[in-house]
């Protein structure tokens, strides 16, 4: 995968955040999806669960409208990532692009899956 973000918005108001990608892709993840696949050590319950991929069970979480999941700030990572910063303080999860695309929630991906 060698697509690259050529825009990245995060709506508070929607509680959605959007990249549109080098190939015209346009992922939408609600803040819920991205908190449940935060992609940090403790949040996968160790290092032996970290992977490239996101668990595919993260796509049924429903996580409700709460600190944990409110953005406070997205931080770039080099030119390869994205930190989020939770209202709760979390902050550990690096987001390389990869792994984003591999979330896309929409129908199309989910498809390929």
């Amino acid at each position: 995968m060698s697509e690259k973000p050529t825009g990245i918005t995060a709506n508070k108001k929607t509680r959605e955040s959007t990249i549109t990608w080098s190939d015209g892709h346009s992922s939408v993840y609600p803040f819920g999806l991205l908190r449940a696949a935060c992609p940090c050590a403790s949040c996968r319950g160790g290092h032996e669960n970290m992977g490239s991929e996101p668990d595919p069970n993260v796509f049924g979480v429903g996580l409700p409208e709460s600190p944990a999941t409110r953005i406070a700030n997205v931080v770039a990572v080099g030119s390869y990532a994205l930190s989020i910063v939770w209202e709760d303080g979390h902050d550990y999860g690096i987001f390389n692009w990869h792994y984003l695309r591999a979330l896309c929630p929409c129908e199309e991906c989910r498809g390929r899956k």
